[in-house]
């Protein structure tokens, strides 16, 4: 493998794969806007929008031109501003403000929606101040009437970033994941099927922990030296980055031994990852929170390397939890790698068992 390195298209594929995330946010999404009350309230109003930054504000004449431009992807949503808009905010008459989104950028239309939300209920804050104020309250009493509560955020998970810093550990993870089941499996298959017979255990343990090196490096370009290039947050040393990976690596070799003995061909092998690799990522809890789902979907994610790699590389990595607070799942992901080595090789034992039976039986019939 070192004299021919073909582990190195993972580079590549993570090169290609990950661009999308460079911008680590959606900015300037284009949206139109049909401004049919030309009053001081619809124009605050897209102001607020223009200046927020995920949109750009782009004006139309008519409904027909946004709606083409919609349907030609230029567009991810169209704004309505009504008629009598202001007079039914001094009002105080409900107001509906029609938003036409593009529904399959589900990521788009819900930062586009926020921001429409957020930006009427400045507008409104801001009406009702000045009415108040009118009226003979203070600023201060105004304040409290119209925010009687204040929320505070605190930044725990990936600071300042959204989607695309949450999904990227994850990512990374199930890249490494699957790239190394690959390359045991095929070493495996390549052992057992040599002219010498079956491999002795030594020979076997070898083989199989001269892949570790090559996926330790790899490890540190992944989770330190490119979003280190892509500017993603960073709070764990490369020592604390290998010691997390070595337990992942561990566990995906015992992965690994147990799938080569169940399926034991190399075309059953790749056709099942390529199926199952989708799916352990979705059930991982990169993506949906593992507290959300079924339990036994639960089960089933705990039984993956993977999930618990990518809770204790986000949480070290992203969160800035010290080494100590995940040292169950590194835990886990020992045992897993036991039992999944154990399950390995009793499967592998059986199935020579059966063989080496049949065999014999055949040589009596003879």
């Amino acid at each position: 493998m070192l004299e021919r390195p073909m582990w190195l298209m993972l580079l590549v594929s993570l090169c290609v794969m990950s661009t999308v995330y460079v911008h680590r946010s959606v900015w300037d999404l284009p949206v139109a806007v049909i401004d049919q009350d030309h009053s001081s309230a619809s124009r605050l109003l897209i102001r607020e929008l223009d200046s927020t930054a995920k949109i750009a504000m782009k004006s139309y004449d008519n409904l027909h031109d946004a709606e083409r431009d919609l349907a030609w992807r230029k567009l991810f949503a169209v704004i309505i501003m009504p008629v009598d808009l202001e007079k039914k905010i001094l009002s105080g008459q409900d107001i509906v403000i029609p938003v036409y989104g593009d529904a399959t950028n589900r990521l788009a239309n819900g930062q586009i929606q926020q921001d429409v939300v957020a930006a009427y209920q400045q507008l409104l804050t801001q009406y009702n101040t000045d009415l108040l104020l009118r009226s003979g309250f203070t600023e201060r009493q105004a304040q409290v009437l119209l925010t009687p509560i204040l929320g505070q955020t605190l930044d725990l998970f990936n600071p300042g970033i959204s989607f695309a810093a949450i999904i990227f550990p994850g990512l990374l993870v199930m890249l490494l994941q699957h790239s190394l089941l690959i390359a045991c499996v095929r070493v495996s298959i390549a052992l057992k099927s040599s002219p010498q017979g079956k491999p002795s255990l030594p020979v076997y343990l070898g083989g199989l922990s001269a892949l570790i090196p090559i996926w330790l490096f790899l490890s540190i370009v992944l989770f330190v030296l490119w979003p280190w290039v892509l500017g993603y947050r960073q709070t764990a040393t490369i020592p604390e980055i290998l010691l997390l990976t070595f337990p992942f690596l561990i566990a995906v070799l015992g992965l690994g031994k147990l799938l080569t003995e169940c399926l034991r061909s190399v075309e059953m092998i790749y056709l099942t990852l390529s199926f199952i690799t989708m799916p352990v990522f979705y059930i991982s809890g990169t993506i949906w929170p593992l507290q959300a789902m079924p339990g036994w979907v639960r089960a089933v994610s705990s039984m993956l390397p993977s999930t618990w790699a990518t809770k204790a590389i986000a949480g070290v990595n992203q969160m800035g939890l010290p080494f100590n607070e995940v040292g169950s799942d590194i835990v886990n992901m020992l045992i897993l790698g036991l039992i999944y080595t154990l399950l390995g090789m009793g499967v592998g034992l059986l199935r020579d068992t059966g063989r080496i039976r049949r065999m014999l039986r055949s040589k009596r019939k003879a």
